[in-house]
């Protein structure tokens, strides 16, 4: 009765077992794995349905990611600029990993023929023979753990070393020139650049170097069990396992092939999470002043949701991918090896078998055995690879495109969607290319030749613009908004390419641009005034603190060097220093750097009239033509010329007299 009641009792907790965990997942599905709505939100329509956003969306083209030739292609490119050379230090530590690996192949192989000696001795009762392999096991264990670590620590500090590299090459094409500009606003192939120089790269060197030890010892294992497995069971014992896991391979990698498009979209979602979220940070006094929050948690959760729908469908796909690896490329296969490592032991006049006694078979059973499993678990984590291959084939494709798009831009080249004109349509020259314009330096003079104002887009804002205007003479500049103003200035500063005409203008470094909203950099309060220049460049140029101060004083912001503590302070100066002080320092890095040409777009509306008057007045003595964008009555009197946009495409460059001082009022 007991043992059948038992039987019974054991089959009865079974079922209620699984009947438990039914019920339990049916309840995950249920409440879990479906988003919840937020609960400040109304019930009904979720933020995906209640708000429209694009975030640089324009090209629909991803990038392809997939296993083949072309993603060997482009990891051979990438793989040159983090291992620039043969006989570098990271050259030396992949091979370090590579000898790491071997040895720890080696003790693999030490601790299966020891352990089954040690088994042995106990199943005799040899307590002289158990006693000194214990101790020999015991001896060894700190140079196995020694192998373990140091290949950690190699495989650590390769990862760094390739990041470090990849990034500084990416950085020095990121920053040089305007890129950084050119590839946001000038081209739309990218969104999101941040997102591919942080967490992108360091995500594809993590995987790389992970690859790279998962299937070298795999490989090395494989090769090594194989040798001896046919040297004493013959080829039929591993070649069985080697075909079955062969075509297992085929079949799972057929499988994975979603897994590098899904991980290009995952990486494309993260950036446009964490860039809503940046948006509201950037923006936090104009959303608040318009009380925009809600709106703004509507874009927020809506890309949220959006992210985690992806993820949750990738998690869905891992979790699936995973029940059939784990059928096929491991209890199958260890099946496969049962049955492979079993024939030998089924022939009775097999040479290696039939020379000892039973437990010599035994023996040679559990030795060979966990051989064919460590040969299987190679196999399998070779088979297994292809998933982070498939997973490495989409962060490639990312950083390529991205490393193309930023070596296009630095030759002039961009990509962007220009705006359709209906047929007849005469806004502005029949063919317009970017850079189809010619930029001629010389200094002291600013000249524009029959340049049209186009945006990157391809939005005619003037067909053709034509003045002159030499050093010494400064210009006030009017019109509506949208007219043409900064689309002009941007040309100055080389920011947006040129589609026509020629422009004369000075070489760079002696054309300023004072903004309405200055930039405060990171650092010193004496960086401020400098800037973009250091406290290093600065001491190289002879010049000193006394100077700066003398700048503070005529913009009348001397008493801010005591305030702060001297030059030397570093605080978050955008937000320590009021909107009027700002501009006023814009100003004195203007009088540090002493350019031929400044542009000062509306970069006084904070300031007191006085003060500005002083200022304009400095830059006349200094030789500082100015090109100013300001509605204001006063400055009037500062410039002796105007050029008045219309925003209809018309423009006027005329010399400034008593009446059209009145006009411009």
């Amino acid at each position: 009765m007991a043992p059948n009641l038992s039987k019974f009792t054991s089959r009865t907790d079974v079922k209620i077992g699984i009947a438990a965990s039914a019920a339990l997942s049916a309840w995950l599905l249920r409440n879990f794995l479906k988003p919840s709505a937020s609960k400040n939100l109304k019930p009904g329509l979720s933020p995906e349905e209640r708000v429209q956003y694009m975030i640089k969306d324009k090209d629909k083209k991803e990038p392809k990611a997939q296993v083949d030739a072309r993603f060997f292609a482009e990891l051979k490119v990438l793989w040159g600029i983090m291992v620039p050379g043969l006989w570098t230090k990271e050259s030396g530590f992949m091979v370090l990993i590579a000898l790491s690996l071997i040895s720890r192949t080696l003790c693999d192989l030490w601790l299966i023929q020891h352990t089954t000696l040690v088994e042995g001795s106990i199943i005799t009762m040899n307590h002289k023979e158990f006693r000194r392999l214990l101790l020999m096991f015991f001896t060894a264990m700190p140079l196995i753990s020694l192998v373990n670590n140091v290949l950690k620590w190699s495989i650590g500090e390769v990862k760094l070393r390739l990041r470090t590299n990849l990034s500084l090459h990416l950085y020095q094409q990121y920053l040089k020139g305007f890129t950084y500009y050119q590839v946001t606003n000038l081209d739309n192939r990218i969104s999101n650049a941040d997102q591919l120089l942080t967490t992108d790269i360091d995500k594809f060197c993590d995987t790389v170097i992970d690859l790279y030890s998962n299937i070298s010892k795999p490989l090395l294992d494989i090769s090594i069990y194989l040798y001896r497995l046919t040297v004493n069971l013959g080829p039929s014992t591993p070649g069985i396992m080697m075909i079955y896991l062969f075509f297992s391979g085929i079949f799972l990698t057929y499988l994975r092939k979603p897994t590098a498009r899904m991980t290009v979209q995952e990486q494309k979602l993260e950036g446009e999470f964490r860039y809503v979220n940046s948006r509201l940070i950037t923006n936090s006094e104009e959303i608040a002043f318009y009380q925009g929050n809600h709106r703004e948690q509507l874009t927020i959760l809506a890309s949220f949701y959006k992210l985690t729908r992806h993820l949750r469908n990738f998690l869905n796909f891992r979790v699936g991918m995973g029940f059939v690896d784990n059928i096929i490329a491991k209890y199958i296969a260890i099946t496969v090896g049962f049955y492979a490592v079993s024939r030998p032991f089924f022939v009775e006049d097999h040479n290696l078998l039939t020379a000892g006694t039973e437990q010599d078979r035994f023996r040679h059973y559990y030795t060979y055995g966990r051989m064919l499993v460590k040969m299987a678990e190679g196999i399998g984590r070779l088979v297994l690879s292809g998933r982070e291959l498939s997973k490495l084939a989409g962060l490639t494709a990312r950083v390529t495109q991205l490393r193309r798009v930023l070596a296009d831009i630095n030759r002039g080249n961009y990509t962007r969607t220009m705006l359709e004109r209906p047929p007849g349509h005469d806004g502005g020259p029949p063919a317009l290319a970017p850079g189809a314009g010619r930029i001629v330096y010389q200094d002291k003079i600013i000249r524009f030749d029959r340049v049209p104002l186009v945006t990157p887009n391809g939005d005619v804002l003037i067909k053709e613009l034509s003045f002159e205007v030499k050093s010494g003479i400064n210009v006030l500049v009017c019109g509506p908004n949208g007219c043409g103003k900064s689309s002009m200035f941007r040309m100055l500063g080389e920011l947006w390419p040129i589609f026509g005409g020629t422009l004369t203008k000075p070489p760079k470094g002696k054309l300023f641009y004072v903004p309405q909203r200055p930039y405060m950099t990171l650092g010193t309060f004496r960086d401020q005034v400098t800037y973009p220049q250091t406290r290093e460049e600065m001491s190289r140029r002879g010049r000193t603190d006394a100077e700066l101060l003398r700048f503070l004083d005529i913009v009348q912001l001397s008493y801010l060097v005591q305030r702060e503590g001297g030059w030397d302070a570093v605080e978050d100066w955008m937000d320590v220093l009021s909107g009027g002080e700002k501009q006023r320092i814009a100003m004195a890095r203007l009088f540090y750097h002493a350019p031929q040409f400044a542009i000062l777009d509306e970069c006084t509306s904070a300031v007191s009239v006085d003060v500005e008057g002083q200022m304009y007045q400095y830059c006349r003595e200094m030789g500082i033509s100015l090109f100013t964008v300001s509605h204001r009555k006063s400055l009037w009197k500062h410039h002796d010329h105007y050029l008045q946009m219309d925003g209809r495409g018309g423009y006027v460059f005329e010399e400034i007299d008593n009446e059209t001082t009145e006009f411009g009022s």
